[in-house]
């Protein structure tokens, strides 16, 4: 009781100031602890020292909030999909966390303008608003709870910015989704032109190529060098996906040049490509035009 209504009072004395009534018109609830919430829109780039000589910035909340994010969007898309496979759900899932998405709700929800970084660092091509959306679902993590979390995301993130319905039909961009998590697991990934030769029709046909650790993991056929590596990287995810044996070369990869452990979920989070009576009958023609040569091609990654 007591505990309560020193809250009441302290909130009285402080929501009409920042950062509590931004916070507010984001959240829908004013903060308890103001300074976890300080910290998530602390980019590394303007890391502060505390008093016990730790430097604070918003990565270990965004791990935290990363994790949450992952969890409550599972929930929500498991339930408003009844029907739907395992890969469906988890290529949705992927749709809703991924950085591009991430990152453009940030901006619409006004992180961008609440983010501290060096005035060195440019904000482009680099997702720390979605990074910061994150670490800030960390600090309500922290600051309010579970539930308090779930209603954010639910009640904010996905009803007023994200449709469930068009989000799950966009075309999954595999060429990101394989950058993304090369970046996510520090491992270098490149898409590099093994060739360009013309078609019966004369048509411009490219092949790209990806390759990880000195080992090409997927080529891709196509009419512009964009949808060869969007086919490259089609495959190499497959290969990550499937792979038992390579993702135990991965794993002690990551682990000798970061550290790191990699956990399952990271390959099983990865797209996956939906089965031929879940794509629509509009897939252009330019796949079959090109099935047989990457039917070759397949036989000799294999």
């Amino acid at each position: 009781m007591f505990t309560q209504l020193y809250k009441k009072i302290r909130l009285l004395k402080h929501k009409n100031k920042e950062p509590y009534s931004s916070l507010y018109k984001i959240l829908g609830f004013y903060p308890d602890n103001i300074h976890v919430y300080e910290q998530a829109f602390l980019h590394k780039s303007s890391s502060v020292e505390d008093s016990d000589g730790k430097w604070l910035n918003n990565e270990r909340l965004e791990f935290l909030g990363d994790a949450v994010l992952d969890a409550i969007v599972a929930d929500i898309v498991y339930k408003h999909f009844q029907n739907k496979r395992e890969g469906f759900l988890t290529n949705t899932r992927s749709k809703i966390v991924q950085r591009e998405t991430l990152n453009r709700v940030a901006v619409e929800l006004g992180l961008d303008k609440m983010v501290v970084y060096s005035a060195k660092l440019s904000s482009h091509n680099n997702h720390m608003y979605g990074n910061a959306l994150e670490a800030l679902i960390g600090a309500i993590y922290l600051d309010q709870g579970y539930r308090a979390c779930y209603r954010f995301i639910n009640d904010v993130i996905i009803k007023r910015y994200i449709d469930l319905d068009n989000i799950a039909r966009k075309e999954v961009n595999f060429k990101s989704s394989l950058i993304e998590w090369s970046q996510k697991n520090k491992l270098e990934i490149t898409f590099d032109l093994i060739e360009s030769f013309s078609d019966n029709d004369g048509n411009p046909v490219f092949q790209t190529g990806v390759t990880l650790a000195d080992m090409q993991i997927g080529v891709g056929i196509g009419y512009s060098k964009k949808e060869s590596q969007q086919n490259a990287a089609k495959m190499a995810i497959k290969k990550l996906r499937t792979d038992k044996t390579f993702q135990q070369f991965i794993s002690d990869l990551k682990k000798k040049q970061t550290g790191e452990n990699t956990a399952a979920h990271e390959f099983e989070d990865l797209p996956e490509e939906e089965s031929s009576a879940e794509q629509t009958s509009s897939e252009p023609t330019t796949i079959n035009k090109t099935a047989c040569i990457d039917a070759t091609i397949n036989e000799e990654v294999r």
